[in-house]
């Protein structure tokens, strides 16, 4: 398999742990080990401290499905498959459902292993957002992208980069065409339980859906990525004996240690995320504000929910031009839209990725404010 760069990644390789300022992260403010530690029993720290450095299971620790399928109304632990971290799984998924023979649709534009991983197996249609509509998805659309041969349609909602959540009444719509025609849902749920406090977040698409896949990691909503723990849900037991025989050949199993704190956090779920909601809570009308002082130079429309919006740059220069003077000059870094360019849909040009879900927000809007100032006097 011949994959292309990793865009996303390669761009945060290159600045991620250089610039001063992170405005673009896409995950929740991260704790430290003792925080975490903190909200587990006595039992559990002791349990942790002496913990065996041995292999774990290739499903994962039962104990941590029996956590991970808590969070679902209909998902037994036995439905449940882990994998280190969410890139595992989608790896996993689209080798098992997806054949050379095989067709698959996704939404674009997106995180870029939802079409590049389909793309390097078989046939891929992309089915745009529409950001006239919310960046909403038309299922006419995909109904229109169906072929017989159509095995998998994948989604993102929270969706990455736009916040934009669908529709319940689209949501399924979805679900009942794909039903119709026997086609997996891979839904990438890693920001559920993420926004501004009241948001209504779409049910776990394996919890409604025979043939649907939860994607989840405790790295975006719970702000842990340094545990590296994810998991796929879903009611088919073939699929998913399938993507753990797979998985045999990639991390085999996950690390311990990590699997007894991502029990702790599974456990104190509803702390954790309302933790990451409050900072939301402090941060987005910041952005609103900003954006509201520099209306000539920016459209922003209010993400639905996660920590992520994607507003539309309006200057002369370019968003990649724009992005790259704001890292090399003032040490901000954002995401050009172009990271999210797409071979089976439009590209854009002209907007970026920001993040507000960790805290230190005010440091890296005055340095924005500050550059942009400073090239408006130069010009």
């Amino acid at each position: 398999m011949q994959l292309p760069d990793f865009r996303l990644e390669t761009h945060f390789s290159k600045w991620e742990f250089k610039a001063e300022h992170h405005l673009t992260a896409s995950d929740a403010e991260a704790m430290s080990m003792a925080e975490l530690l903190a909200m587990g029993t006595a039992e559990q720290r002791s349990e942790f401290d002496s913990m065996w450095l041995g292999y774990t299971e290739t499903w994962g620790a039962p104990d941590l499905r029996e956590a991970i399928a808590s969070t679902h109304t209909t998902i037994e632990a036995g439905q449940v498959l882990g994998f280190a971290g969410a890139s595992e799984g989608i790896f996993a998924a689209n080798n098992v459902i997806l054949d050379a023979d095989a067709h698959a649709i996704v939404v674009t534009p997106n995180y870029q292993s939802h079409e590049t991983l389909p793309a390097a197996i078989c046939e891929v249609t992309g089915v745009p957002l529409d950001p006239d509509d919310h960046w909403s998805l038309d299922i006419d659309r995909v109904a229109a992208a169906v072929r017989p041969n159509t095995k998998l349609v994948t989604i993102n909602f929270p969706h990455n980069p736009t916040g934009t959540i669908l529709p319940r009444e689209r949501y399924d719509a979805l679900i009942e065409l794909c039903r119709h025609h026997g086609i997996y849902i891979l839904h990438d749920e890693i920001f559920n339980g993420l926004g501004p406090t009241g948001t209504e977040h779409l049910p776990f698409i394996a919890d409604v859906y025979e043939r649907g896949l939860s994607l989840n990691v405790t790295s975006k909503a719970y702000g842990l990525p340094g545990l590296r723990i994810g998991w796929i849900a879903s009611q088919d037991a073939e699929v998913l004996a399938r993507m753990e025989r797979l998985k045999h050949y990639l991390s085999i199993c996950s690390s311990g240690p990590s699997e007894r704190l991502a029990i702790i956090a599974l456990q104190n779920r509803a702390q954790i995320i309302a933790r990451n909601c409050a900072i939301v809570d402090e941060n987005l009308p910041k952005w609103d504000a900003f954006f509201a002082r520099h209306e000539d130079t920016f459209e922003w429309v209010r993400p639905d929910g996660s920590c992520m919006g994607f507003p539309r740059y309006l200057g002369d220069d370019g968003i990649e031009a724009f992005c790259t003077d704001l890292v090399e000059r003032s040490g901000v870094l954002l995401l050009p839209s172009t990271i999210y360019r797409s071979d089976v849909g439009p590209n854009i040009d002209d907007r970026f990725r920001l993040g507000y879900g960790r805290r230190g927000l005010d440091a890296g809007l005055d340095a924005m404010e500050t550059h942009l100032t400073t090239a408006r006097s130069a010009s």
